[in-house]
């Protein structure tokens, strides 16, 4: 499914979720910035389920950003590879930190799978990122139980 981009839509482009119009963390929160990335998998029919606190929780702009490019390669993998009827995007404040958890009920793949190099090299690269920001991810899968990403960022 490809869409052509437009500036104030979310689009879909080789199976990547990306947003034209400018990240304001500022106004719409982590969550809300997320949220605009599920424009597509709503479109063709997935539940978006969110749990997120009910009170605000300042993070700097740096992991913000990461926790929304986080989001946006879990949600991309989702929409190009795993048929999710259900996803379900958590953000919680967690002691000195907070958590990115998105949840999908898809086809689910062998975390542990050595084969083709160039599958997973997003989360390969986002593993990366997390890891010299001081953070963990877990990816929890198995071949038709769906994924959970799980990502915790220090605060301090």
């Amino acid at each position: 499914m490809t869409q052509a981009p437009a500036l104030d839509e979310v689009s879909v482009t080789r199976g990547i979720i990306t947003d034209y119009r400018p990240l304001d963390f500022h106004t719409l929160g982590v969550a809300g910035c997320i949220d605009r990335l599920t424009v597509p998998l709503r479109r063709q029919g997935t539940v978006i389920r969110w749990e997120t606190p009910h009170h605000g929780i300042e993070i700097t702009a740096a992991s913000a950003a990461l926790l929304y490019h986080a989001a946006q390669e879990a949600l991309s993998n989702a929409f190009k590879h795993a048929q999710p009827t259900e996803i379900t995007i958590r953000l919680t404040a967690v002691y000195h930190g907070i958590r990115l958890t998105v949840t999908d009920n898809g086809r689910g793949f062998d975390v542990n799978a050595t084969g083709d190099r160039t599958r997973g090299l997003g989360l390969r690269l986002m593993s990366i990122a997390v890891h010299e920001a001081g953070g963990t991810i877990v990816i929890d899968s198995t071949p038709g139980n769906g994924v959970r990403l799980t990502i915790t960022l220090p605060l301090d």
